[in-house]
């Protein structure tokens, strides 16, 4: 398939070429689920922990006596039933997190990809970079694919580690940058439009299905 570049004026400036392998797939909801859910438990901090009764501080003296006082026996006044006592079963730091296989995590990916260009939200500009680093000289590139008086979730995709763009990119709250090869199936599943850069775009060709461009 081919997809149209447009110029940092908002000009069409030629075709260029998407790989079916990549851009092209039939949408595959299952292995997006899998995707996105690995992310959010890696994500995860696990940190949450609660005290039994055999940590709570407290006296191991019985409340009252075993017998004679027409109550149900106790042993302490740290068992959960009590105020300030233990938490039964509750959460104790644990690490959350899984590996799903490679192709799968590509195919994810791709998936995404492909969902994106079916409901016409990506969109490919020329190669840019942002000199000074400022987030207004970013806008003014964006402008011509983005509406700034309504801002919509937004991911850039990137041909290289530029971190002049980078710098510039993370003070704008709606709007996600990711390098071609480290991709992020969450930010990508939930983007409302993607921006890749023409670079971009020949080199998801060549990374996610094997594609070189002949020179």
């Amino acid at each position: 398939m081919e997809g149209k570049v447009i110029s940092l004026k908002g000009k069409e400036l030629r075709k260029v070429e998407l790989s079916d392998a990549v851009f092209g797939l039939p949408i595959n909801e299952d292995v997006i689920w899998y995707a996105v859910n690995n992310e959010l438990a890696n994500a995860r901090l696990g940190t949450a922990s609660t005290k039994d009764r055999g940590e709570v501080h407290g006296t191991n003296r019985k409340p009252f006596a075993q017998k004679g006082g027409g109550r149900s026996r106790h042993g302490d006044l740290k068992s959960n039933i009590y105020v300030g006592g233990g938490i039964s079963f509750g959460p104790k730091p644990r690490d959350f997190s899984y590996s799903l296989p490679r192709k799968e995590k590509q195919l994810s990916l791709k998936t995404i990809l492909s969902l994106k260009v079916q409901d016409d939200l990506v969109s490919i500009i020329e190669d840019f970079s942002v000199e000074s680093g400022k987030t207004k000289d970013l806008l003014a590139v964006l402008a011509s694919v983005v509406d700034l008086k309504n801002p919509i979730r937004t991911v850039l995709i990137l041909k290289d580690d530029d971190p002049m763009v980078k710098r510039a990119a993370r003070n704008i709250p709606w709007l996600s940058y990711l390098t071609y090869n480290r991709l992020r199936a969450h930010d990508l599943f939930y983007a409302r439009k993607v921006i890749m850069m023409e670079g971009a775009s020949a080199k998801l060709n060549e990374f996610y299905a094997g594609e070189k461009k002949e020179s």
